[in-house]
């Protein structure tokens, strides 16, 4: 709690398509204004219907939601841990081993083919007329 920044609560700016103000929702084009006390009274109930929604939604849904994706998380975190990183390390070691048995396999028995094949090939000579 102590590195918590009550200020700057999204510091990855991992929300920004989410910032929304009234300019960026509404507009008057030159020669369609209305009257100045409408245009003050629209800004005003558009950000308080806004932060009133919101705030309300925060106190029914945030921490539960919160909860839930923290143990979703949690949840990953110990698969990931527990399972697919010891599964993936497992695979890893296999491949390995196969790839030095294929290798040697290759190279003992076909290679010494590919190499007879090639001196046969070797003292080809190709001129154009």
């Amino acid at each position: 709690m102590a590195d918590l920044d009550m200020e700057a609560r999204d510091p990855n700016n991992l929300n920004d398509h989410l910032k929304v103000n009234f300019d960026d929702v509404l507009g008057e084009p030159e020669g369609a204004h209305s009257a100045d006390c409408v245009w003050r009274t629209s800004y005003l109930c558009f950000n308080g219907g806004k932060n009133c929604c919101y705030m309300f939604l925060t106190f029914i849904c945030g921490l539960p939601l919160a909860l839930c994706w923290g143990c979703e998380f949690a949840m990953i975190t110990f698969q990931h841990v527990w399972q697919i990183t010891p599964c993936m390390r497992i695979f890893m070691i296999n491949c390995g081993c196969a790839q030095k048995f294929f290798g040697t396999c290759v190279n003992c028995c076909l290679a010494p083919i590919c190499e007879a094949v090639g001196m046969c090939f070797s003292q080809v000579t190709v001129t154009n007329k």
